[in-house]
């Protein structure tokens, strides 16, 4: 996870969190972890918190395992 802090008058206010995943699965789950990691920050406690507050994205890399 990463996030970008920025200055706002003489606070520092978190403005953006990239959140990376590496997930080891078996290639026949591809599809289905693709598809889930569309949609799964909507159902995340920590991301509706926060969303219109703070930019959030996301990555996925898929490791054959």
């Amino acid at each position: 996870m990463r996030g970008e802090i920025e200055k706002d008058g003489k606070v520092l206010i978190i403005k953006r969190i990239h959140v990376a995943y590496t997930l080891k699965t078996d290639p026949a789950n591809r599809e289905t972890v693709e598809r889930v990691h569309g949609f799964h920050a909507d159902y995340c406690p920590v991301a509706r918190t926060i969303q219109g507050c703070v930019e959030i994205s996301t990555s996925l890399e898929i490791v054959d395992g």
